[in-house]
């Protein structure tokens, strides 16, 4: 039993972060890091203020890419996630659950514009619904994130971001983790004019008090709700779309459907480190029930509990 506590430990640990590493677009599914920014460590941004937030970088370096993917307007490209660049089949561990969004920002050079600053709007957005995250949906359809391309957006190149958050740890300031990516596209095919008339900068669609970063989602009751963080869904239609600067609530959906709560999670203190002659790196577990891998962190991180049953370096 204890083998097999700590075989499923170590699986946990090994698929826990995620990568959008290719595209699938006109019916091709482009090669790996193909028109992407990826980086070679699949570790989360968690300062939602951070310029790193809009293509990812910084604690995670992001390789240039000097591809384009066209893209035809109106149609469905699938964002594939894998743990690592190599990763067959390795997705993102279920217990990072949280909601998939995508956003669009029409550019003049997809390969050189940073993403940094305005001009971003959401084209996607997949919260919980029924008893299902929508990374769990991501895990589901074996890493494939549908993104609907809005057909009335003008033709040109843009920064596609696709983008999945984890909110397992999310129920303190700075847990939630972000993983983010951007393909460079030049979409084709529009019917329109000109971007939409409201956009947002990256970073500045998030804060780290809204209800959909900063929740804990092992104590919510049956009656709460969560609310997908950002900007209004962009829609051609107009449903979701704003005519101010800032962004509209977003619609609840309801979080749990059973009779019974859910037991709130124990507040436990993290482990004491030892040198048991092992360290694990950032964002790596460290500690919770029934783990009995390493329990002491890399310099200069420290063994935080995220909760009872993981407990995590940062």
């Amino acid at each position: 039993m204890k083998g097999l506590v700590l075989l499923i430990a170590a699986a946990s640990a090994a698929s826990a972060h995620t990568i959008f590493v290719q595209l699938d677009a006109g019916g091709k599914k482009y090669p790996v890091s193909h028109a992407i920014r990826t980086p070679t460590y699949d570790g989360p941004i968690t300062d939602v203020t951070s310029k790193d937030l809009a293509c990812n970088g910084g604690p995670n370096p992001t390789t240039a890419s000097k591809e384009i993917i066209t893209v035809t307007a109106g149609s469905t490209v699938k964002a594939v996630w894998r743990h690592t660049l190599t990763a067959s089949s390795e997705v993102m561990d279920p217990s990072h659950k949280g909601p998939t969004l995508a956003y669009l920002k029409k550019v003049d050079n997809a390969l050189t514009d940073s993403g940094v600053g305005g001009g971003w709007f959401k084209i996607q957005e997949s919260g919980y619904n029924g008893g299902n995250w929508g990374t769990s949906t991501v895990i589901t359809n074996g890493g494939l994130h549908y993104i609907d391309i809005p057909s009335c957006i003008p033709n040109g190149q843009y920064l596609l971001r696709a983008e999945m958050m984890a909110l397992h740890g999310a129920g303190s300031s700075g847990g939630a983790q972000l993983y983010m990516e951007c393909a460079q596209i030049n979409i084709v095919g529009g019917t329109g004019s000109s971007v939409p008339a409201t956009t947002y900068s990256i970073p500045g669609i998030y804060k780290a008090t809204d209800p959909g970063i900063l929740v804990n989602i092992y104590s919510m009751m049956a009656s709460s709700t969560y609310k997908i963080p950002g900007p209004p869904l962009f829609t051609c239609s107009g449903s979701g779309s704003s005519s101010g600067g800032t962004p509209a609530v977003e619609p609840a959906t309801t979080l749990l459907t059973a009779t019974k709560a859910p037991a709130v999670e124990p507040t436990v203190a993290a482990p004491a480190e030892g040198d048991n002659g092992c360290s694990v790196a950032q964002w790596q577990q460290c500690g919770g029930t029934s783990f009995s891998g390493c329990n002491k962190c890399a310099s200069p991180y420290a063994c935080k509990v995220v909760n009872a049953y993981y407990h995590q370096c940062s």
